[in-house]
């Protein structure tokens, strides 16, 4: 299953942001295990990078960037992709944009603990906790 990560999912595990770092944890052991096939948006990784730069440093913020990227996979952001959100009726374009790459992909799920920002998202969204339950179920 293809799943892409929201920001702030990626942050709770970056930043050990408890109590939501535990299932994102959970979550990215998933991926490394070859469970599930990760994905983030290229964008994710530019407002990781600036956001956890300010909070861990850039030593540390680098580091994590390596190693996310070695375990995920990154999902373009081109022309269509931005095309489509902006021509999309998402209410916050960069949501449009996280749907469209994730739709890019094919994604099966979007994993955010907004979930109310993808109500009407061509690719579900689920919360971190939900994921779980769902692949637990298969």
């Amino acid at each position: 299953m293809i799943v892409l990560f929201d920001t702030d999912v990626v942050l709770d595990l970056i930043l050990d942001r408890k109590p939501f770092s535990e299932a994102a944890v959970q979550l990215f052991s998933k991926v490394e295990a070859d469970e599930i096939s990760g994905f983030v948006s290229a964008t994710t990784i530019t407002t990781i990078h600036y956001l956890a730069k300010k909070t861990i440093g850039a030593k540390k913020a680098k580091s994590a960037i390596h190693t996310l990227l070695s375990i995920l996979d990154v999902a373009s952001v081109d022309r269509t992709v931005l095309e489509r959100a902006l021509e999309g009726k998402y209410k916050d374009f960069e949501d449009g944009v996280l749907v469209e790459a994730a739709r890019q992909v094919e994604a099966k799920a979007i994993i955010t603990r907004n979930i109310r920002n993808f109500k009407k998202s061509i690719v579900p969204a689920y919360s971190p906790a939900e994921m779980l339950k769902m692949l637990r179920a298969v």
